[in-house]
């Protein structure tokens, strides 16, 4: 891993005032992850001007968009933002099936929702969880842990995998949900909720968490807007807007949560809109697991959703439609698409030109995290260094997703 040189960088080619320094935070620094480089310039412990870099894991998922098919840019989404990657891979197939004009099984949807927020509580686990650690109090995200393996578990069961799902297929399931799945899931809120209250206590309400995080690395809701936020590091500057709620899409006109909403879009702010979001997201797993519907897990369409292996050896039609569906793969209607999910770190958007052919003519994803890491050197100025690790860790910068 090599750090830019000097040209790549307006703040190395002028000249210094007298006292200041200039530092790199990052590529090589624990809160940075090995992949984000920030270059800073010091009067003393104090941020006088920052400049951010990106590209260390650039992977050209776009471009590779181009040459997959439907259902194989499925493992790019996996690698995107890999801390909750069933939103990814579900945000993917709810736009195909948007181009295509597919209606899954109701039972479809109730599962894709329940791993949703089941993926999401994972993600705000580990963010609030690292930030604790970023600021030097360990055991706050070990709490946790042991639960979001819980959810691991399901995953696993689930899928055969834990971290790159590669979850759902065009049309429907990969693969219908195995026997326990509903008494897995109430088991895994049962021990979260207390699990939660308890973090809350730990952490979160300790006295110099919140000293370290009140009133630290704030932006307004007009700021916030400006620079293209959304998620919860817009909802905590005060924006209650949420893809769930203002443009519903599955189910989620049918259920009952709150969406959490801050002030003043400090790091504690987004600390504590991310704990609520977690509860909210438990409400939301709880109606829908007591009502799981039964059903197919896939809609009826052999044109689109590859026909059981078993009916392939025995049945002439079945063996026609999955050889051209892997020969020829889904054919899309041509013309320009976009949907959006709310992911964990807010609105994920996948725009896709298709010529109608088997593999997309232009992908192009709206990942939340290049939006709102750009006002990163605004919210350090004038602060110490020591609140920019707090103020970074508490963005939730997932570079696969900000570099793709």
């Amino acid at each position: 891993m090599y750090e830019k040189t000097a040209e790549h960088f307006s703040l190395k080619q002028k000249k210094l005032p007298e006292g200041h320094l200039l530092v790199n935070l990052g590529p090589s620094h624990p809160s940075t992850h090995g992949i984000l480089q920030n270059v800073i310039q010091l009067d003393g412990e104090r941020v006088v001007d920052a400049e951010s870099v990106i590209g260390y894991v650039h992977r050209s998922f776009e471009k590779l968009g181009e040459r997959y098919t439907y259902n194989q840019f499925l493992v790019c989404t996996d690698r995107m933002n890999y801390v909750s990657t069933p939103l990814n891979n579900i945000g993917w197939i709810l736009a195909v099936e948007k181009m295509l004009q597919i209606e899954v099984p109701d039972k479809v949807t109730y599962v894709r929702m329940i791993v949703s927020e089941l993926s999401r509580v994972m993600d705000h686990i580990i963010c609030n969880g690292i930030l604790g650690v970023d600021l030097g109090a360990f055991s706050g995200m070990l709490h946790l842990f042991h639960h979001r393996e819980n959810i691991y578990q399901v995953l696993e069961k689930l899928t055969g995998a834990r971290l790159t799902t590669t979850f759902c297929r065009v049309g429907g399931l990969e693969k219908d949900i195995y026997p326990e799945f509903e008494k897995d899931v109430k088991t895994i809120i049962k021990g979260l909720r207390p699990a939660i209250e308890e973090f809350q206590s730990l952490l979160v309400n300790n006295r110099i968490f919140m000293d370290r995080t009140e009133g630290v690395g704030g932006i307004s809701a007009e700021d916030a807007i400006s620079y293209g936020y959304s998620g919860p590091n817009l909802r905590a500057a005060g924006v209650p807007w949420d893809i769930r709620k203002d443009d519903p899409y599955m189910f989620y006109d049918k259920v009952d949560f709150d969406i959490p909403v801050g002030e003043d879009g400090s790091v504690l702010h987004r600390t504590l809109v991310r704990m609520e979001e977690m509860r909210q997201s438990l409400r939301i797993v709880e109606q829908l697991i007591n009502g799981l519907p039964a059903g197919a897990h896939h809609a009826d369409m052999p044109h689109i959703y590859l026909p059981d292996k078993s009916k392939v050896y025995k049945n002439m039609e079945e063996l026609i439609y999955h050889f051209k569906l892997i020969m020829h793969g889904i054919k899309v209607p041509k013309g320009e698409y976009y949907m959006a999910t709310e992911a964990a770190n807010g609105e994920l958007g996948f725009y896709i030109v298709s010529e109608g052919e088997k593999s997309p003519w232009r992908v192009h994803v709206r990942r939340p995290c290049f939006w709102f890491y750009q006002s990163f050197p605004e919210l350090v100025k004038g602060s110490l260094l020591a609140d920019t690790v707090a103020t970074m860790s508490s963005m939730n910068v997932i570079a696969g997703e900000l570099d793709c």
